[in-house]
């Protein structure tokens, strides 16, 4: 599906003790379904408004949001949430954290054997069957992560939604689940949106990035497709001229309103 998420004329104004602030402004973007969407952009320009509004847990001030062609009036199953700091529940294990989603999701329908299958597979799924009963604080922050990812894609959602996921760890960790975020989404069929301040990881790891102007009042400025063949390889990459010509163009958009913002 060409427009499995659209965004139709968004504008969002928050009420400050200053008076309105317009965050965003005539937002339009179709997503297709299976694609990889990033969304980059400075500080302030409403990334993670954009994303929240996805999410459901805003609600636009003009404009309407559409998913799988239903209107998204609140967070929904069909939408999984990864936050960059993970969110874990610190009194459950890193299974039970998974498992009181799937029982959120699923429970009213599904018995506990099935509801703990369904958590068994996506902790596989992100590498992590060795430290299920292990508590979030006897695991690493990647790991942490880890638990945050699937989680959200143990509810099955159509749309996973990711705000800088990646943003806490270390470059190593950082590019080691880079790498398994792209193989894990794929196996899924799930669309992904994700916010990021990090250019090469926009790269990376998306189908189409989505550069938004500086705020207030941040509108999209331009759309750049990376057209470069999946499965991709980070080493491979390094000398390839494609992906020199996608990361040159963001930075050259992301230096170009950062001058203008100055001037």
């Amino acid at each position: 599906m060409d427009k499995f998420v659209q965004l139709q004329d968004i504008g969002m104004r928050f009420d400050t003790r200053k008076g309105p602030f317009v965050a965003l402004r005539n937002v339009n973007l179709d997503i297709r379904e299976g694609e990889f969407v990033s969304i980059i952009g400075h500080s302030g320009c409403g990334k993670s408004t954009v994303l929240n509004l996805v999410a459901g847990l805003l609600q636009p001030t003009s404009g309407v949001l559409l998913c799988n062609n239903r209107e998204i009036a609140g967070p929904g199953p069909d939408r999984g949430v990864v936050f960059q700091n993970h969110s874990l529940l610190p009194w459950l294990s890193c299974f039970d954290n998974i498992y009181l989603a799937v029982e959120r999701v699923f429970g009213a329908k599904e018995g506990k054997a099935k509801l703990r299958e369904r958590t068994q597979a996506a902790i596989e799924m992100v590498g992590l069957a060795h430290a299920a009963s292990k508590m979030p604080h006897e695991v690493s922050g990647g790991m942490k992560q880890r638990v945050g990812i699937a989680r959200a894609l143990a509810i099955e959602p159509k749309v996973l939604l990711l705000d800088e996921p990646f943003g806490a760890l270390d470059a190593l960790t950082r590019a080691h689940l880079q790498d398994e975020l792209v193989k894990i989404v794929e196996r899924a069929g799930t669309t992904a949106i994700m916010v990021t301040h990090d250019v090469d990881e926009a790269v990376l790891l998306s189908d189409r990035i989505v550069m938004m102007t500086n705020g207030p009042a941040a509108t999209i400025g331009e759309i750049l497709s990376v057209d470069l063949p999946r499965p991709r390889e980070r080493l491979a990459l390094a000398n390839d001229p494609g992906y020199h010509a996608c990361r040159s163009a963001v930075l050259d958009f992301l230096y170009r309103r950062e001058v203008r913002q100055a001037a």
